[in-house]
């Protein structure tokens, strides 16, 4: 999905940078001295070149299967030590805090063996766009904030399935890449928008 994403965003004429932090062996422990309400607070070398990384991105996607109804630690920690670096927790809630998803894109994309109906009936599809998008999105001001779950991803899923997932993974990236190229492009302001299908 991931590889998709990223072709789709580059098909649209735009660059697309994929940061696996599994293969990175990014460590999402957030100490003591990173949280930046510590006097002794400090930007971590590791989390300093990921934000020199993602830098000046118009969009940030995040791409991951939840566990257990959440995001997996290691996107948790990458939240918390990266996305939040610096920030504390009255910028958030005055919205002043500024990341490197302030005044940008944002997608969220994630997956489940459960079926969208049975994470429905929990409840847990409306607790992850709260918690995955719009949080973000309101917490760091951001221009739009797009979430798709695709669920009943198991061992042995059809490739008709499968395509159709892909689909609806390449035509957010066009949602967003056309968002992008509006703003690039001197179309007009739109306002800010949380789209949560």
């Amino acid at each position: 999905m991931a590889q998709a994403y990223c072709d789709t965003v580059r098909e649209c004429g735009q660059e697309a940078l994929l940061r696996d932090l599994y293969a990175m062996n990014f460590d999402p422990v957030l100490r003591n001295d990173e949280r930046p309400d510590r006097q002794q607070f400090r930007i971590a070398p590791d989390v300093r070149a990921e934000l020199e990384a993602i830098g000046g991105c118009d969009v940030v996607a995040f791409i991951y299967p939840i566990w257990f109804g959440l995001p997996p630690a290691m996107m948790k920690g990458y939240v918390d030590r990266v996305i939040g670096a610096g920030v504390t927790p009255r910028q958030v809630q005055e919205r002043t805090g500024e990341g490197p998803l302030t005044a940008g894109h944002m997608i969220s994309i994630t997956t489940s063996g459960a079926r969208d109906a049975w994470l429905d009936e929990q409840g847990q599809v409306e607790s992850l766009r709260e918690l995955s998008s719009r949080y973000l999105f309101r917490a760091f001001s951001m221009k739009s904030a797009h979430y798709l779950h695709i669920g009943s991803i198991v061992e042995g899923l059809a490739e008709r399935f499968a395509d159709e997932h892909l689909y609806d993974v390449r035509e957010k990236a066009r949602t967003v890449c056309a968002k992008v190229a509006a703003e690039r492009y001197g179309a007009a302001a739109q306002p800010s928008v949380f789209d949560g299908s």
